[in-house]
């Protein structure tokens, strides 16, 4: 396995996607979405996956999230011919992890960052993929203006337990906030996860929020 950078994303000298393949072990799940910055609780039980935990807990530690589209589901337990999965995913680097007494695993991942990846051959159980940082487009200083009180209201909406957000969240950020609690079905979220241009994403997330109704009490 070709070396992962210590930080994310990677810098020029890291040997950037295209020169020379960074891949991480790739954690297929059906519906999943690892944002930057979330936080994901996730039971290992399977051998492949045990070994892929093995494997990586002496390195950076970095996991892919990939998302297995609903199409796909049938195919989970296929070891011959296993499900797709989305095209941008999420990278995560565990934060924590606990060996259960049987060889299980409990394991926190901390998102880092949306991937674009791409699957490479792998001689381990588990499967593996070349990522790169998805490339973003950021909001320009007017469109963060437009579109931070109405994310920040989306936002406390959803996440009642923010009270005092600090001033200078990242649009990004919020986005990603919002976009946790957001019950929505996989294809519309699979659309914002991967929409590259923020102030796009945004606005689809806001739309999302519009049309989801209110946030159940307790949520």
């Amino acid at each position: 396995m070709d070396e992962i950078p210590d930080s994310w994303p990677p810098e020029p000298q890291d040997a950037p996607f295209g020169r020379r393949a960074l891949t991480a072990p790739l954690f297929p799940l059906p519906g999943a979405f690892l944002f930057p910055r979330q936080l994901m609780a996730l039971h290992v039980f399977e051998p492949r996956y045990r070994q892929m935990v093995e494997d990586i807990l002496d390195g950076a530690g970095r996991i892919v999230i990939g998302t297995i589209p609903e199409n796909q589901r049938a195919r989970m337990a296929d070891l011959a011919s296993p499900p797709e999965v989305l095209p941008v995913a999420g990278l995560g680097e565990i934060a924590r992890h606990e060996r259960l007494p049987d060889g299980r695993f409990a394991i926190w991942l901390f998102g880092l960052g949306r991937v674009a990846i791409e699957e490479v051959p792998s001689e381990r159980l588990y499967r593996q993929v070349r990522c790169a940082p998805l490339a973003e487009v950021e909001p320009t200083p007017a469109e963060a203006r437009s579109l931070e009180e109405p994310l920040r209201g989306a936002v406390q909406a959803r996440h009642p337990e923010l009270l005092n957000l600090p001033d200078d969240v990242p649009t990004s950020m919020l986005v990603d906030l919002l976009c946790q609690r957001l019950p929505l079905a996989q294809p519309d979220m699979a659309a914002i996860f991967a929409e590259p241009d923020v102030a796009r994403r945004a606005q689809l997330a806001l739309d999302g929020h519009a049309s989801a109704g209110p946030a159940p009490e307790g949520d």
